[in-house]
């Protein structure tokens, strides 16, 4: 076994690879950029070396750098982790000449599977299932819109060498084909430093179930059950489980063939995955063969009991599989659920800002647990438009799926995260839905169960409200028992000498300003009023020394409260739901009505496409510009009739959120 690694990579994937190598006696060294000198996964490691830039062009894609830091610590071997250079055959190339194995598949193997199209041909030869569509080197526009209208709308378009959803065009018919094919092309450019694509078949009602397979060195296969990952956005992957639903024996063993045979065909050696394509009806296709550990592998440990980073060392290391395929067992059912800075009402885009607040329930780290979570930030941390805008994975594990289900939405309930947007409230949304509960599953689950997922509000706004209040005026009191010394009319909490307090408190949620009379009365209830709402609060107690966690009856209804107050901003939590308020400053409103032709980044990121001119005339809903950012792109578009009076940006340029791009006129 190896005695020091360096792990090429960051994050949550950096800290998961340091806690088993830390656990079995192994010295890690870090690698970090700029923007990570202070990261977690830095503290992890026992060492850690300096690698560039911010930018991942100019430190972790930067092969020759880490291979420098492995031979200057004199680490035996590199595990690259999950993207960056972890499906990089030259750099696993550069490995073995330098010396240092490899904690991957051979080089060879890497490359026989990065490309999608010769993965496919591969794979007809092994006599893999393939779906329909056209997989050769001809990239001309033309001759690629032709194979589509051959194949049949829809047909998705995907980068050949991608992964992680990046590259990827859904295209409904003809006419919209060439554009979604430049949009592709330009991502999976910016992503993998190679535009080229393939056509196929989009299946109808698809689901996306995946096989975790391990080959030793000694000529060994063996697969590990499948995952179910078809709750997708994007077409990145939201919650994913194991078994997956529906799963029969026969089809498993079936499935689990195809994919060792898809390993086999290669000389594979090390943690794969075998994606597929599955029909309603039980028949797979192959998709592609991702050649590294997966970010669900969680779910896997989860129902085997087993530790794949350790599978993946003990094999890198040359020794035999730890378990024969008779030997594999599955127990219970696993659910993880990928926390991401994003904001799901604005098609997922990504968010950036400090994690101000990041309270978790009780759980596992890095290991087997019925509440396990995994995460390479720490409160205080922020996320940048850097990197992946993962947060956090939480993974639950019970003997039922319905247990399972039910961990799932407590450990959602309890995972309070403050400072910027995210998904954990979407996610409970999801895991509740009619389709997900009976796990009527496919990719399109999302858009099918819109309305439940868009529409409804997090919190009761009564509940937010009453929040919001119960949190300002402990803060009120805090602030009064602080200056106690001073006479009463220095007292800010509205104290009376006769009769009851009353306040006018203006509160932004959910879109909308609401101005909030509260009546505290002097033995009774408080008194909520807001256009026609009337609400009875009854504080009962506090129930921490820190002024955040309340129990209160709410209009007859007893809840326990977690409030987290920034400035006039604050997060309201309860086992229903999350809601974010903001305390609307009298003092400091301004007239936002003159921004209103401004279009602004939402954003950091890049300007890749300007598709309007100035002068233009533009209809609602018009693509105007295009901007990457976290290795996505990111398309802004119209929100009125009107004509482009201002271009105020270029392709290339790198924006700061809120810069603007362009300028739009009212139409007449």
């Amino acid at each position: 076994m190896f005695t020091k690694i360096l792990i090429a990579n960051r994050g949550e994937i950096a800290c998961r690879v340091a806690s088993t190598a830390r656990r079995l006696g192994i010295r890690t060294v870090a690698v970090y950029s700029d923007a990570d000198a202070l990261s977690r996964h830095v503290q992890l490691c026992d060492e850690a070396v300096h690698i560039g830039g911010a930018s991942p062009r100019d430190s972790y894609l930067c092969a020759d750098r880490i291979l420098a830091a492995a031979l200057a610590t004199g680490a035996q071997a590199v595990h690259p982790g999950y993207g960056f250079l972890s499906e990089n055959d030259g750099f696993a190339q550069a490995c073995v000449d330098a010396g240092i194995a490899f904690i991957g598949p051979p080089p060879s193997a890497i490359a026989a599977m990065g490309s999608k199209s010769a993965a496919k041909a591969l794979m007809a030869q092994a006599q893999v299932p393939l779906v329909p569509g056209y997989h050769g080197d001809e990239q001309d526009p033309t001759f690629l819109q032709a194979q589509a209208d051959q194949i049949g709308y829809p047909v998705l378009i995907k980068a050949s060498a991608g992964g992680g959803g990046k590259g990827m065009r859904l295209v409904q018919q003809s006419s919209d084909f060439i554009a979604a094919l430049a949009s592709c092309q330009r991502e999976a450019q910016a992503s993998f430093g190679n535009a080229h694509v393939l056509v196929e078949r989009y299946v109808t009602r698809p689901r996306h179930i995946e096989i975790q397979v391990f080959g030793d060195s000694h000529g060994h296969y063996v697969h590990l059950g499948e995952r179910d990952c078809s709750v997708q956005r994007r077409h990145q992957k939201v919650l994913e489980e194991a078994p997956a639903p529906g799963m029969t024996p026969e089809r498993r063993a079936q499935m689990g063939d195809a994919a060792i045979a898809a390993a086999r065909s290669v000389g594979y050696v090390g943690a794969g995955t075998v994606e597929f394509i599955c029909e309603q009806d039980g028949r797979f296709y192959f998709m592609e063969m991702n050649t590294r550990l997966q970010v669900e592998h969680p779910v896997t440990e989860a129902i085997t009991g087993q530790d794949l980073v350790e599978w993946q060392l003990r094999v890198a290391a040359g020794e035999p599989l730890p378990l024969t395929q008779d030997q594999i067992t599955f127990t219970g059912h696993a659910i993880e659920a990928r926390i991401c800075a994003e904001n799901p009402a604005q098609q997922f885009l990504p968010a950036t800002g400090t994690l101000q607040v990041l309270r978790t329930p009780a759980c596992s780290t890095f290991s087997v647990a019925p509440v396990r979570i995994d995460s390479g930030v720490r409160e205080g941390d922020a996320i940048t438009p850097h990197y992946d805008s993962m947060i956090a994975k939480l993974i639950v594990h019970g003997d039922t799926r319905a247990t399972a289900l039910a961990r799932l939405d407590t450990g959602l309930a309890e995972l309070h995260i403050t400072g910027l947007s995210h998904n954990v409230s979407f996610l409970r949304r999801v895991a509740a839905t009619h389709s997900f509960a009976h796990a009527e599953l496919d990719t399109a689950l999302i858009e099918r169960e819109h309305s439940a997922l868009f529409e409804a509000p997090s919190l009761p706004i009564a509940h937010a409200v009453a929040g919001a209040l119960l949190r300002l005026q402990a803060d009120a009191q805090a602030t009064v028992q602080h200056h106690a010394h001073r006479d009463p009319w220095s007292r800010t909490d509205h104290w009376r000498l006769h009769g009851d307090a009353r306040q006018l408190i203006k509160l932004h949620i959910d879109g909308q300003t609401l101005a909030v009379t509260l009546d505290i009365q002097r033995n009774g209830p408080w008194q909520l009023s807001w256009d026609a709402v009337n609400v009875t609060v009854q504080p009962l107690c506090r129930t921490d020394a820190g002024g955040e966690q309340f129990e209160a009856d709410v209009h007859g209804q007893r809840l326990r409260l977690s409030v987290y107050r920034h400035g006039n901003d604050l997060d309201v939590f309860t086992p229903q739901g999350h809601a974010r308020v903001q305390r609307v400053d009298p003092l400091r409103q301004t007239d936002d009505s003159a921004a209103g032709g401004r279009l602004t980044a939402l954003m950091p990121g890049k300007v890749v496409a300007m598709l309007v001119t100035e002068g233009q005339q533009v209809k609602q809903g018009d693509a105007l510009a295009v901007t990457e950012a976290m290795k996505m792109e990111h398309t802004l578009t119209a929100p009125h009739d009107g004509t482009v009076s201002a271009i105020l940006c270029a392709v290339g340029d790198q924006l700061a959120e809120g810069v603007e791009l362009l300028r739009l006129e009212v139409a007449a």
